[in-house]
């Protein structure tokens, strides 16, 4: 079964945005592209809608719903409390819609909520009103401590999720021979689904449910209700507001009483859960905590067209609107006491255990030497600019030696090397070489472009005087400046000849950078060294042709011959420096095309 979240590797190369939005930098840089590491993600979904191309993919699952549906067994939708934010007024039309997909019942997942309250309130009054447990309500966090702070797991709350207490109670309702669908805003409930079969069977989001919506025909907009759809068992009360930051201790009829909730803080967003998980102090009060900022309301399978307030007020709006509804869940004591008793037993599984395994610890020298790697040569080096993805050079140099990151990502490294690169190229070039920018400047040129153009006295040019040089008019060194000008909007800049003084200039221009950056070499063809080249390359040009006629002398004789002869007199014209009392006096240009 392909992971919930994963990459369309043809769409990304040389990002790191999801990187950088990575809580926890569980996504490997390999050839470029970025790949999401199972064992490492913790579901939050921050990477799918950071990525400009669209590269991260959450996985589909209507088509496996569609077919379950079609087996004919009863299916019931688990329906996160969230949907009133996230469609907004047409709570009724969408409840039919559902029936119209396929759905034998309707079902709120606030009412699994609202049993993991009771349960809580029922350990809370066994134990002095003390309660330190981390709530397990977000699967993101339960996967956050699991990886990444072992230490914490004794802490998670040995209760399931709402959900999956919610897909305990359904079958305990209506049988094991169902099928129960989740649909909410979350990509974590896909890991549970997968995880805990059953409980539920699967996991869609909004998102995907708005897209089977549409490709059923059936516009929310227009949809005429023929009939009245309720929720079963019935609806939910307080539970509603789970999703908001601060729902789940409004729920707790102990933790409600009280506004300012001195045992319960409930924090949302992965900066905060990260900072109060990593707090070293003896733990007192129970965390609410969830992944999302905001909480579920702001979840990646929603619409974020809308601001986290108005999602908070519309979900507040829908809990308040019901609360006078005298058909709400009213909790089931019973089963409470056996979520108390059995904990995570009631879907078959074992309460959540460490998992990292991944976690690797290396010694100073270690990061010292993959700091090198990066070259970080020095402590000046690590200028932890965040290019990467990463927030210093030194996390870096471990997510490199743990293969999770390529030397090419350090944006610093990449610019030196590319940098040193081009020094290299134009110190060692025989041609003068210049490099201008959109506002006819020097971005960089070499010696050799001096010495033809510098007027200056000879060996007075040294490699300090190219920093002097950037940044100045190319116009105070060549004559044609206006030239270069026109070259900037050619998709093939062109090759000229030029009699500059006393001397015979081949210049050739190439874009560097689309309308930013244009480069010219100069090649002086007067000097003789140039020409011997030239000879040599010609007179190599001419034996390779007759090698290869060797053996159809007889039928190419004539044809050798003939561009024997084109090839001499090439030569000849390599040779033969045309002057005129016109050109000795105006910087004259020609195609070069035109000279041959």
């Amino acid at each position: 079964m392909q992971y919930p979240i994963y990459t369309e590797v043809t769409s990304c190369r040389d990002c790191y945005k999801c990187v950088r939005a990575c809580p926890t930098k569980s996504i490997q840089i390999k050839d470029g592209h970025a790949m999401v590491i199972k064992d490492r993600c913790t579901f939050c979904g921050k990477c799918v809608h950071v990525c400009p191309n669209n590269a991260k993919k959450i996985r589909d699952d209507v088509s496996r719903v569609k077919l379950a549906l079609s087996s004919g067994k009863t299916a019931i939708c688990s329906i996160a409390p969230s949907f009133s934010s996230e469609f907004r007024g047409q709570e009724e039309k969408l409840l039919y819609a559902l029936k119209l997909l396929g759905f034998t019942y309707v079902s709120e997942t606030a009412i699994g909520a609202h049993l993991v309250s009771q349960a809580i309130d029922k350990y809370i009054d066994s134990h002095d009103g003390k309660c330190s447990w981390i709530g397990t309500a977000c699967p993101s966090v339960v996967e956050l401590v699991k990886k990444y702070y072992p230490e914490s797991v004794d802490r998670l709350a040995p209760i399931p999720s709402p959900l999956q207490v919610h897909s305990a109670y359904l079958r305990k309702l209506y049988g094991q021979d169902i099928i129960i669908v989740f649909i909410g805003p979350c990509v974590a409930k896909k890991h549970e689904a997968d995880s805990n079969p059953g409980y539920p069977d699967f996991a869609l989001t909004f998102t995907e449910l708005k897209r089977w919506l549409s490709s059923a025909d059936i516009d929310l907009d227009t949809l005429e209700v023929k009939e009245k759809v309720e929720f079963v068992p019935s609806k939910a009360g307080m539970s509603s507001l789970y999703p908001i930051e601060g729902g789940q201790i409004n729920t707790s009829r102990h933790w409600s009483k009280d506004p300012i909730h001195p045992r319960a803080v409930a924090l949302s967003g992965m900066d905060q859960v990260l900072s109060a998980l990593g707090d070293r102090h003896e733990p007192t009060a129970f965390l609410e905590l969830l992944g999302c900022d905001g909480g579920c309301v702001n979840g990646p399978g929603t619409d974020r067209d809308y601001s986290i307030a108005f999602r908070k007020k519309a979900s507040s709006d829908y809990t308040v609107k019901r609360l006078s509804n005298d058909n709400l869940f009213k909790g089931d004591d019973e089963f409470a006491s056996l979520i108390l008793e059995k904990g995570y037993g009631i879907i078959g599984a074992g309460q959540p255990g460490k998992e990292d395994s991944f976690h690797k610890t290396y010694s100073e020298d270690d990061i010292k030497r993959a700091l090198v790697d990066l070259g970080k040569l020095s402590k000046a080096d690590e200028l932890n600019c965040g290019g990467c993805g990463y927030s210093t050079c030194r996390e870096m140099a471990v997510a490199y030696l743990d293969g999770m990151a390529e030397i090419e990502m350090c944006v610093t490294k990449m610019r030196k090397e590319a940098q040193s690169k081009v020094d290299v190229l134009l110190r060692t070039i025989p041609m003068g070489v210049v490099i201008v920018d959109s506002d006819l400047k020097i971005a960089d040129c070499n010696i050799q472009f001096l010495d033809l153009f510098g007027d200056m006295e000879e060996g007075f040019i040294d490699q300090s005087m190219l920093s002097l040089v950037r940044g100045l008019p190319v116009e105070r060194f060549v004559p044609f400046a206006d030239k270069f000008r026109d070259q900037f909007f050619l998709s093939h800049p062109g090759s000229y000849r030029m009699h500059f003084k006393d001397k015979f200039i081949r210049v050739t221009f190439f874009l560097v950078e689309k309308k930013r950056l244009l480069g010219a070499m100069f090649d002086d063809i007067t000097n003789p060294t140039i020409k011997r080249e030239t000879v040599v390359k010609k007179a190599e040009d001419v034996i390779q042709k007759s090698l290869e006629t060797v053996q159809q002398i007889a039928s190419l004789l004539g044809e050798n011959a003939a561009e024997t002869e084109i090839m001499l007199n090439s030569l000849i014209e390599a040779f033969s420096v045309h002057s005129s009392s016109d050109q000795d006096k105006d910087f004259t240009l020609e195609d070069d095309r035109d000279l041959t």
